[in-house]
């Protein structure tokens, strides 16, 4: 049984897709499928590289991990806090804490936590040399956040929405790896 309306991205695909829909969504499903077989190798493999006791190569891994948890934690709760205040208005751009240093540091420190599982996986010892199938992870949700499905529609939504503000705020913020904020 069905608790409530169908989400409105999937009717707007209903929409687009019109009689085709059915089998678009379900080749759309599929390449969805095949990208989460991609991000599960990593993960897969940092669990199969240890025998032992826990190192420093594991410490680097989980902070890497818990820091990525953490800055996408912390830049969501800032974007929101924003997004709540009323003094906001509909033409300004989130350009204080973290937002000052990227554009997009809840997709910055994603990024950041995937790069936790090659530190895990990889073997130095050279043991167990598949471990560095596990730097997939990081580039695929790199090229996925800077080209695809991430950063490219929402800079695209924000230049319509608001384009004074954002062109001022993209002129002197980077795109996704922080740095000291300019002023």
């Amino acid at each position: 049984s069905r608790s409530g309306p169908e989400d409105a991205r999937y009717a707007r695909l209903r929409e687009d897709w019109g009689a085709g829909f059915q089998t678009r969504l379900f080749a759309f499903l599929q390449l969805q499928a095949a990208a989460a077989a991609v991000l599960v190798l990593p993960i897969l493999l940092a669990a199969h590289n240890r025998e032992g006791p826990l190192g420093l190569q594991d410490a680097l891994g989980a902070a890497l991990l818990v820091a990525g948890v953490v800055g996408a934690g912390v830049a969501d709760r800032q974007l929101a806090a924003f997004r709540a205040n009323p003094a906001t208005t509909r033409d300004q751009v989130m350009d204080r804490g973290l937002w000052a240093w990227s554009r997009h540091p809840n997709y910055f420190f994603e990024w950041l936590g995937w790069c936790a599982w090659p530190v895990l996986a990889i073997d130095f010892g050279g043991d167990r040399p598949w471990g560095w199938l596990a730097l997939v992870g990081p580039v695929y949700i790199y090229w996925l956040l800077t080209r695809v499905s991430g950063i490219p529609p929402l800079e695209q939504h924000m230049q319509r929405s608001r384009p004074e503000a954002f062109a001022r705020y993209a002129a002197r913020t980077p795109v996704f790896f922080p740095r000291l904020p300019k002023r």
